[in-house]
């Protein structure tokens, strides 16, 4: 109850100004602080959920059920990332699959679902430092593969929200 009440404080009594968007990072699964967002939210006709894993097997079964969650609660999934997905390596620019993909991964749990791969983002041990000096990473590392893949996943989104609000127009 406190969590939900922190929420709902930080919802609807924070003047957020005008937002393009307000994204909220939820820790994994499917609990109490999933079910009071969307319900706080639900007024404001939230364009969508992205959801983000890992390539484990581990983490795609809790991404399942967010999925399966977002459909209960008729929450559009604007699509899904892969994160840590694979290690480029600075230097060499080879890539190595540190946590391998056992069963397909992002890619391939999102063809089932018939759900959109918004990119993968490589692991980059220059985006925790970035993090930890309050730095942008996107500036930091303009050429990294990361930040390549954030940018493509950024537009991904964008473009879907542009397409949604257009539709929401046009059915006005």
């Amino acid at each position: 109850p406190s969590v939900s009440g922190l929420i709902k404080q930080f919802l609807r009594d924070v003047d957020w100004g005008e937002l393009d968007y307000l994204i909220v990072d939820t820790p994994p699964g499917t609990s109490d602080e999933h079910l009071s967002l969307v319900q706080f939210l639900g007024a404001t006709h939230i364009t969508g959920a992205v959801i983000v894993t890992t390539p484990q097997e581990i983490s795609l079964q809790d991404v399942r059920k967010e999925i399966n969650f977002c459909h209960k609660v008729k929450l559009p999934i604007i699509g899904v990332v892969e994160n840590m997905s694979g290690f480029v390596c600075p230097k060499c620019k080879n890539e190595s699959q540190i946590f391998p993909p056992t069963t397909g991964g992002a890619e391939k749990m999102c063809q089932n679902l018939n759900i959109s791969l918004l990119g993968k983002v490589p692991l980059d041990p220059q985006i925790g430092k970035s993090c930890d000096r309050g730095q942008s990473f996107l500036s930091e590392a303009p050429d990294s593969p990361a930040t390549l893949s954030y940018r493509n996943i950024i537009q991904r989104i964008q473009e879907y929200c542009e397409q949604h609000h257009f539709q929401e127009e046009k059915s006005i």
